[in-house]
């Protein structure tokens, strides 16, 4: 169900704290921690700590946790003296998704092509 963790899922277990993350801010909603294969010198993940599929599932059913998400990520950016930084959130195993838990990527500490893909 959506908003209930998922024994199967390794951020709802992050959320849990089962698995071990460099948690670098957390609040009420949300958790913030290092990417593991981190694409930047700055990789943080933000994700809410219900379980939702992907960010659009999240922004269907709780705009106001999607909200709390993106606030986040500028709260992430600014921790980390980020002048300019992407976000990103992956929808889908085609666009890159391979943890079935919305979150958001921020990227930032080295310059950043465009397009990204």
């Amino acid at each position: 169900m959506a908003g209930e963790p998922q024994d199967d899922c390794l951020f709802c277990r992050i959320v849990a704290g089962s698995i071990p993350a460099t948690v670098v801010r957390e609040t009420e909603t949300t958790l913030a921690f290092r990417d593991i294969n981190p694409q930047a010198p700055t990789h943080v993940l933000v994700i809410p700590k219900a379980h939702h599929r992907d960010a659009a599932a999240l922004a269907a059913a709780a705009p106001e946790l999607a909200a709390d998400v993106l606030r986040e990520t500028q709260a992430v950016a600014d921790e980390e003296k980020l002048e300019s930084y992407r976000i990103i959130f992956n929808t889908g195993s085609g666009a890159g998704q391979t943890v079935w838990h919305a979150h958001a990527h921020v990227l930032g500490g080295r310059g950043l092509e465009w397009p990204p893909g």
